[in-house]
């Protein structure tokens, strides 16, 4: 979502910058890209860096529809479709359904995931993902179909989500907490300007967002991160969260927060 402009609103400022970063990650050992038709410009980056892809990398899309309506499954596979052509595959991981509604298990809800399904057993997904979805959501949807990864927003400040979460890691479903760092628009981010992950990132000798990441990492084996970057220098320090060792008193300062 860094990639192409500010929050994905507006073209890339440095195309050929935004090119490096995708494949500066890849060199390093990434092998989950998560990205969406929607957002801009990214997935034709995502292609310029990488096509052919390696054959071990997992590129994960999301489709969604607003205002409900016959026509909204038909949407959701011309979202598929659009992904597909634009990063030039047959086939994606996974596409997660990002819900949009009140949480509600509902009629649109199921015609919605059907969507999904119906595009999992033609072959053009490997997987059915699910993104801002709620815990009742997610148990009617995991009791009809397999869901292979849940998407929602969940770091050390805003913890509502951890109920999906501990589902998730019951069912073996991958948790994705998107906004790992706290939500990327305006001055208060309530993560990475927290005194407590200051004061402890600086005891630690690292940033507050290794402190950030590596507390996210600790909290279950099936928590996969995708934390955005336009930037080498902050890919590089986000991939070095995963060799941080927190510690038991940064631990329980960190835990206080939420």
């Amino acid at each position: 979502m860094q990639l192409d402009g500010p929050f994905a609103a507006g073209p890339p400022a440095d195309p050929a910058a935004a090119v490096a970063v995708l494949r500066a990650a890849v060199a390093a050992g990434v092998d989950h890209i998560d990205t969406a038709q929607y957002y801009g410009a990214v997935n034709d980056l995502i292609r310029e860096a990488l096509y052919p892809y390696p054959e071990q990398l997992a590129i994960v899309s999301k489709v969604a529809v607003q205002g409900g309506g016959p026509a909204e499954s038909r949407l959701l596979r011309a979202g598929i479709a659009d992904n597909l052509r634009s990063l030039r595959v047959g086939q994606l991981a996974a596409v997660n359904l990002r819900l949009t509604g009140d949480g509600r298990v509902d009629a649109r809800f199921d015609d919605q995931l059907a969507a999904l399904v119906a595009a999992r057993d033609e072959g053009v997904i490997a997987g059915v993902g699910l993104s801002n979805v709620s815990l009742a959501q997610l148990r009617h949807a995991a009791a009809g179909t397999d869901i292979a990864c849940v998407q929602n927003l969940f770091h050390l400040a805003d913890r509502s989500a951890a109920p999906v979460l501990q589902e998730c890691l019951s069912r073996g479903i991958a948790f994705v907490p998107f906004c790992p760092l706290g939500w990327p628009r305006g001055q208060e981010n309530p993560v990475l300007r927290n005194p407590v992950v200051i004061r402890a990132a600086a005891r630690l000798g690292v940033t507050p967002a290794q402190v950030a990441l590596q507390w996210l990492l600790q909290l279950a084996p099936n928590v996969l991160l995708i934390p955005g970057t336009a930037s080498q220098a902050r890919l590089r320090d986000n991939l070095a969260a995963e060799d941080v060792t927190l510690g038991d008193e940064a631990l329980r300062d960190l835990d206080r927060i939420g």
